[in-house]
């Protein structure tokens, strides 16, 4: 054994100092550690419905061409002109304007080791996104990143291979993954809307993304077809059409082109998928006034919902199935109920306003999106299920009707006159804010639904 002995005397004064000296030092330490981690930023918080949520300045930078051919460049702009739209898109997010960028990864490197954080929170970048592409023989490769420049952290790092053709696809693949580190949730950019659109004269069901694009006409009935509906799948839609004379509903896979027809006596509307099955709910006027029943997907009757004299109409299910939401005339004016399946006991939940209609049920199952009109304002409200105090979203800006929630919860997509007496699509914030056009198109839309998938893991 090797040992040291110092022969250095030092006096009490001396050590006392030094003593002190080093507790204070280590005290300091300690609390820049606290200061620092106080202060880092962690990003799996974000509640996308919070009323008060400023969003969150994120810096996309160009893609790095690993080939450097002129096909990759123009790749390249393209696909972070699609990542930047749809992170725009969203509630939560706002991409910077890179005349504020103080280093380029795409030449630099986009990797961890190779970036200067403090470039990107000197102007105030809370996220970095680096991607780098290459091209061969029309198959294409993306590497992306997404960085936390707080903590100098890494937080996601995909890579995509495909066709050309699927650029935007990969990208939006993506953002989900970029939604799902931030929110906990895999965000809007895999789903759909349809809706209705005017060809003609006559009314037609249309779909299109998340963000308007990628338009497709679904139905050529050359007759009024209206309310579609998704099934939580996304392989299935109802909808009413008069293409027979009568409102009858309709029920399509759109991938297989097959469905059925259900067409009792008398009016058939109001479809409503039940989460995670092909069933689902309609109102039917066979035996009467209109009533809301459950249905297999050959429009076969379950059960009968509701039992009253009043009509009853656009049933919406909780996210568990358990429930319902309609609009009912049993108390003599439009208002909103909820009934329990297996009870069957409705509940009324709206009671300020003398018509109420057109509710939607939130995606977790807290909230009930509506249409209220007072004083010949039309305009949505949204309620909270255990406190039933509501909250007008839409106000002074033109009629406001068929709310229909994005699968995340972030988002309402709404039919409004606001641009003028025709009306079209627009999408806002759950709480009311940041509301613009959704579609660029001929003819009026109207009747929105927004599709339920909640993304894939990739």
């Amino acid at each position: 054994m090797v040992s040291f002995t110092s022969n250095k005397r030092y006096s009490r004064p001396y050590m006392a100092n030094k003593i002190i000296l080093h507790t204070l030092f280590y005290f300091l330490v300690g609390l820049l550690f606290l200061l620092s981690t106080g202060s880092a930023k962690d990003y799996d918080y974000i509640n996308v419905t919070n009323p008060f949520l400023k969003k969150t300045p994120v810096a996309v930078t160009d893609f790095k061409t690993f080939n450097g051919h002129p096909g990759e460049v123009n790749i390249g702009k393209t696909a972070r002109g699609i990542l930047k739209e749809a992170l725009d898109f969203t509630g939560y997010l706002k991409t910077m304007n890179p005349v504020s960028f103080l280093s380029n990864p795409a030449e630099s490197g986009i990797g961890l080791g190779e970036i200067n954080f403090r470039d990107w929170t000197g102007i105030g970048a809370d996220l970095l996104i680096t991607g780098g592409i290459s091209e061969e023989k029309g198959k294409i490769t993306f590497k992306l990143r997404l960085f936390d420049t707080f903590n100098t952290k890494l937080l996601i790092g995909k890579i995509y291979t495909g066709p050309e053709s699927q650029v935007r696809k990969m990208i939006h693949l993506f953002c989900s993954e970029i939604s799902y580190q931030l929110t906990g949730k895999w965000g809007i950019f895999n789903s759909k809307i349809a809706f209705v659109s005017t060809v003609n004269g006559k009314k037609e069901i249309f779909s299109c993304d998340f963000d308007g694009q990628n338009i497709k006409q679904i139905t050529s009935h050359k007759s009024i077809s209206l309310s579609p509906s998704w099934s939580s799948d996304g392989k299935w839609l109802a909808y009413v059409s008069y293409a027979k004379g009568k409102p009858d509903l309709f029920i399509k896979n759109l991938k297989e082109n097959r469905g059925s027809i259900i067409n009792y006596k008398g009016m058939n509307i109001s479809p409503g998928w039940m989460p995670g099955q092909l069933k689902l709910v309609a109102a039917l006027s066979f035996s009467g006034d209109q009533e809301i029943y459950l249905l297999n997907i050959k429009g076969e009757i379950i059960k009968r919902i509701t039992k009253s004299w009043g009509i009853d109409v656009s049933p919406d299910f909780s996210p568990d199935g358990k429930k319902i939401v309609f609009n009912s005339k049993r108390a003599g004016t439009p208002q909103i109920y909820i009934q329990d399946l297996e009870s069957d006991r409705p509940i009324r939940v709206t009671f300020k306003g003398k018509n109420n209609t057109s509710p939607a049920w939130s995606p977790d199952g807290k909230k009930i999106a509506y249409v209220g009109i007072e004083d010949n304002n039309i305009n949505i409200f949204v309620m909270p299920i255990d406190s039933g105090v509501r909250v007008q979203l839409t106000m002074n800006a033109g009629d406001n009707e068929d709310p229909s929630w994005s699968p995340d919860g972030s988002m309402i997509t709404f039919t409004s006159t606001r641009e003028g007496n025709v009306p079209r699509i627009f999408v806002m914030n759950a709480t009311g804010s940041d509301p613009r056009r959704l579609l660029r198109m001929k003819g009026k839309q109207t009747q929105p639904s927004w599709s339920l998938s909640k993304g894939t893991k990739n």
